[in-house]
């Protein structure tokens, strides 16, 4: 078994979520429109995922982390999200996020977009997910649902996960375009609510669609690195880089502020119905660029399989 480790974050109301995000977004973005409304259908397009919502004990599991990726690839840390949904006392859990695929099953590395209703006593696992890997014809992206060919709930290395029971119920709706800032869309959140909460972690989780523009996004390579990647400049050389054309729908975690468990403090990942996907870096059409997102604060982390030894490499 695993390590799990818990913690309680402070849970703003949505109402005062709205006005620090509103007033912090707008640093960033020339419009920005920030409102609690009830979730939209997610069953529906663009999102198509298996449950109607994201609300309902809402929790994020950081699983893993980098150490197991970088400097060398450690292949035997395998996890399951069925197992996970009961380790985050949450049977029958539904997660959304970012990851990496189990290389054993899927036989080499690719990212994961993990869209999952975990299995229950009742029914049976529902797996939405996509896998992004690179193209080996032309080099090129390779967007695949995961169930079209895999039958399990399996992933590697890492994860970052907000789950929920999946249900409808308000949520936190962020609109915003023309860019103006540095920041890319979910750092300038992050950024917003550390200003504000401080020492107090607040974790959230959700999905956003980015409407219109172009965005920065990679690819890791099938083949692991055979040669230790021990600088940042090292692994961008290593990871494959795209520029990728809207609609991309985006599955995202972040906590404000890491309450000591080396936690990735953000992570998204996208897929699109025009086969392009992956890890969400920025957009690159800051003009254009126009950002529709719903989000819910995390009431609780657990810190599965915390690596023993560390590092801040690779987490950007």
């Amino acid at each position: 078994m695993a390590r799990v480790e818990k913690f309680a974050f402070h849970v703003p109301t949505l109402e005062e979520l709205v006005g620090v995000l509103q007033n912090g977004l707008v640093e960033n973005f020339a419009d920005v429109q920030v409102s609690v409304v009830k979730c939209p259908d997610l069953t529906q397009e663009p999102f198509k995922f298996p449950v109607k919502g994201i609300c309902g004990k809402s929790r994020i599991a950081d699983v893993g982390g980098v150490p197991y990726l970088l400097p060398l690839v450690q292949k035997q840390k395998v996890y399951d999200l069925n197992t996970i949904a009961k380790e985050i006392q949450l049977p029958g859990a539904f997660f959304l996020g970012a990851g990496a695929v189990s290389s054993r099953v899927v036989g080499g590395n690719a990212e994961l977009i993990p869209i999952v209703q975990a299995k229950t006593e009742e029914k049976p696992a529902i797996n939405g997910s996509y896998i992004a890997k690179i193209n080996p014809e032309d080099s090129g992206c390779l967007l695949e649902k995961y169930s079209a060919k895999y039958n399990d709930c399996e992933f590697g290395l890492l994860a970052n996960l907000f789950a929920s029971e999946g249900l409808p119920g308000e949520v936190i709706e962020v609109k915003t375009s023309r860019r103006t800032g540095e920041q890319n869309f979910i750092s300038c959140i992050r950024k917003t609510l550390e200003k504000h909460y401080g020492d107090k972690p607040v974790g959230m989780g959700g999905t956003f669609v980015i409407q219109k523009g172009k965005a920065k996004i990679h690819i890791m390579p099938s083949e692991f690195s055979t040669c230790p990647l021990k600088t940042d400049e090292e692994v961008n050389g290593w990871l494959k880089f795209f520029e990728m054309k809207a609609p991309l729908i985006c599955q995202s975690v972040l906590v404000s502020q890491d309450p000591g468990f080396d936690l990735r403090l953000e992570h998204t990942h996208c897929f699109s119905h025009h086969g392009e996907g992956g890890h969400y870096h920025r957009d690159t059409t800051p003009e254009t660029v126009e950002y529709l997102g719903y989000f819910v604060p995390a009431e609780f982390l657990f810190r599965i399989d915390r690596p023993k030894e560390t590092h801040m490499i690779g987490r950007d």
